[in-house]
């Protein structure tokens, strides 16, 4: 049965469109909030998205279309979206698909030419999800797998942590998890909710580091109907939509003391109020917290409440960086290979000895994360059927055929790090003409921390 989300500000246009898509799929779900979009995504699992660009704030540029566009893509990136718009050109079209729509439609529109653009798409999400859900296992190899990555590994570091998470899922108990950009925190989170009692109900993700100090408490807590100037309805906040089942919040070190605060009074008092209210809702919910921080160390230093962290930290989940288990390395490097080979149609079937000790080698500052995005470029510029060491590049560098680096180099590795990062991220700009997607692919991280880093080094 297809799903299709429709998000349009205009009420006449969701209905019309309903109307039609009925009739002809099984699930037509319309909203014309475009704030809701997170939500919907995370919880809705929709075949076809159907996005306007321009909604009340921004006319006829379509700058809200493409920053919802990468908000989507960033939660499913491999979901199939549709762009439409009553103002739409060649050039707008051919940004939106290099960004990553599927297609582009303009209002008003055919509905013949509608129904194929929507029927292409299903085709084209059908393909990736298929590929998508191979489970790549080896042996008595355990795997953790959900819609878009897996986690698969057998060294001691990621039994302890299949372990752990077999122990704590049925649990209410909240749980942090510790862990470097790439590792795979978001997985778990869904993973621990999966095997929960609560799997029938929502799991709500929220990046906490993608909220301003402005949004915090409306989008965590809600609020009510002119609670401040854009506040045109009253909504619910990610806690209340979350009721009965878990919410994970990402990036919680990051968040300010006055927002820890707002926080730690909710988790004690198990209730919200929305902004511009005075009447607590009472919230039941599973807390799943993750961070890249050191938060021991910010909460030695005060800039995180000692209280908050032992809220917070009833079970700690620890995920070993990649370079930290190199006997996975392998095994993970095969489940990948055989995705892209599929997805792309691709001859390339193995990995060369040669290029097997190399991965092993690598110190993958990107983790898992990394290695997929490598091994897809890999895929797709392989010359022959078995990938070598030239088939992997990091920019214009190749990323192997060097020694491994030693313990003095290594820190001064380290102490340059951000010197490194910022130079890494202005060649990937360069090379990509300015493209957020492909930068983001090419550096093996989100959009949302591609933009922050954009933000630290002002550019």
């Amino acid at each position: 049965m297809s799903k299709i989300l429709i998000i349009d500000d205009d009420v006449d246009v969701l209905s019309a469109a309903k109307l039609l898509l009925k009739r002809h799929f099984g699930q037509v779900d319309i909203e014309k909030n475009p704030e809701r979009i997170p939500f919907l995504v995370t919880n809705g699992k929709y075949d076809v998205i159907l996005l306007d660009m321009n909604f009340q704030r921004d006319v006829s540029s379509g700058r809200e279309g493409f920053l919802w566009l990468d908000r989507i893509l960033d939660i499913d990136p491999q979901a199939a979206v549709i762009l439409i718009t009553a103002y739409g050109d060649v050039g707008m079209a051919v940004r939106a698909i290099k960004v990553g729509a599927l297609d582009f439609v303009l209002k008003p529109w055919e509905n013949d030419k509608l129904l194929a653009t929507i029927e292409a798409a299903l085709q084209t999400r059908q393909s990736q999800t298929g590929s998508a859900g191979a489970t790549g296992k080896r042996g008595s190899q355990p795997v953790i797998q959900s819609s878009n990555h897996s986690i698969i590994g057998n060294s001691p570091a990621m039994r302890q942590v299949f372990d752990t998470i077999e122990r704590v899922a049925e649990t209410d108990a909240n749980v942090l998890i510790l862990g470097e950009n790439g590792t795979g925190k978001d997985l778990i989170a869904r993973e621990l909710h999966g095997r929960s009692h609560r799997r029938d109900k929502p799991f709500v993700s929220v990046d906490l580091g993608a909220l301003s100090e402005t949004l915090f408490e409306s989008e965590l807590f809600g609020h009510v109907k002119g609670a401040f100037t854009d506040a045109r309805d009253d909504r619910a906040g990610r806690f209340e939509e979350a009721g009965g089942g878990t919410i994970f919040l990402d990036e919680i070190g990051n968040i300010t003391l006055p927002q820890q605060a707002r926080l730690l009074t909710v988790l004690q008092q198990r209730q919200v109020t929305r902004l511009g209210s005075n009447k607590p809702k009472a919230v039941d919910v599973r807390l799943i917290c993750a961070t890249n921080a050191p938060i021991y160390q910010h909460v030695a230093d005060r800039s995180f409440r000692q209280d908050l962290l032992y809220r917070i930290n009833t079970i700690e989940l620890h995920l070993p960086a990649l370079r930290e288990r190199p006997d996975d390395i392998g095994p993970l490097a095969e489940h990948f290979l055989k995705i892209y080979r599929k997805q792309y149609n691709r001859k390339v079937s193995s990995i060369s000895p040669a290029l097997l000790r190399q991965l092993q080698q690598y110190r993958w500052p990107g983790n898992v994360r990394e290695l997929q995005h490598a091994l897809e470029r890999a895929v797709i510029l392989a010359q022959g059927t078995m990938l070598e060491p030239s088939d992997f590049y990091f920019g214009t560098t190749p990323a192997f055929g060097m020694v491994p680096p030693s313990p003095e180099t290594a820190l001064r590795e380290s102490m340059q790090l951000e010197d490194m990062e910022k130079k890494l991220i202005q060649q990937a700009m360069q090379k990509h003409h300015g493209n957020i997607t492909e930068i983001a692919r090419e550096l093996g991280l989100s959009r949302q921390a591609l933009y922050r880093r954009l933000e630290k080094y002002g550019l």
